[in-house]
């Protein structure tokens, strides 16, 4: 199921630092079809909050970069 990511934003994740955990998670998300809408959710964030970090723009504030990692985790089991 397509959530309709624009070409622009899967092109910023893949040209981000991939070291950037909010990169990470978008490198995850993107192929498995995870919402941002769905991720803001989650984490009690905005959507353009999700945008900024799969884009290496910002970075999931310290007290959630513990849940976003286990997230990413959980994720790549599957």
């Amino acid at each position: 199921m397509s959530y309709g990511y624009s070409l622009s934003l899967v092109s910023a994740n893949k040209a981000a630092n991939a070291k950037s955990l909010g990169v990470a998670l978008g490198r995850v998300c993107i192929p498995a079809g995870i919402s941002v809408n769905q991720l803001a959710q989650a984490f009690g964030v905005s959507r353009m909050t999700v945008y900024n970090w799969f884009q290496g723009a910002s970075r999931p504030h310290p007290r959630l970069a513990p849940q976003v990692a286990k997230y990413i985790e959980e994720l790549k089991k599957k």
